[in-house]
Formats: C-alpha cells, structure tokens, sequence
C-alpha cells in the first residue's frame, strides 16, 4: 500500500511541476503579446494564448480577487507559484520524510 501512495504523490509532484511550466509559459506569453512581439494577428498565436490562458486563469482568477491593485503590475503568478512550491515541499516531506 505504501508503493500505491508513494506513486500516487509523484504523480501529484509531477503534475504541479508541469502545471508550474505552464505558469511561466502564459507569463512570458502574455509579456510577449503585451509589448507586441509576437503577430498577434497570427492564428496559431492566439490559439496557444487561448490554451495559455484557460489552462492558466481559473487558478489565477482567485488570487485576483485578494490582491490589491498594484497599478497593472500582476504578482498573481508569482503567488500561485509559491503556493505550488509550498504544496510539492509538503507532499515531498510527507511522502519521502525528508
């Protein structure tokens, strides 16, 4: 049974680590369309800034909601990141004992 949980948390690992990949993606992505580097007139951009953004604003949309304004600067991925690296510390200290 311990081998089924221990599985079952790296898989969890592995999916906060991707999701974390997909965070910084739409950051850099969003930088990228914001400053006018990319064609944003292009279709295959706007479809991944689609993908970017529905993968990435129902977990960013919360964090939204509490923060103050800051004057168009956006932290929210930056906090949603901390709290994923706080969440694989904790499942990696439950898991491991480390």
């Amino acid at each position: 049974m311990n081998a089924l949980v221990g599985s079952l948390l790296d898989v969890v690992l592995l999916a906060l680590q991707l999701y974390s990949y997909v965070i910084i993606a739409s950051a850099i992505f969003s930088w990228l369309y914001a400053f006018n580097i990319i064609n944003s007139s292009n279709q295959i951009i706007n479809t991944i800034g689609r993908v970017l953004y529905n993968l990435t604003e129902p977990a960013l949309r919360p964090i939204r909601r509490f923060m103050p304004d800051l004057g168009g600067v956006d932290i929210s991925p930056v906090i949603l990141l901390l709290i994923i690296w706080f969440l694989q510390n904790f499942i990696a200290r439950l898991a491991y004992g480390i």
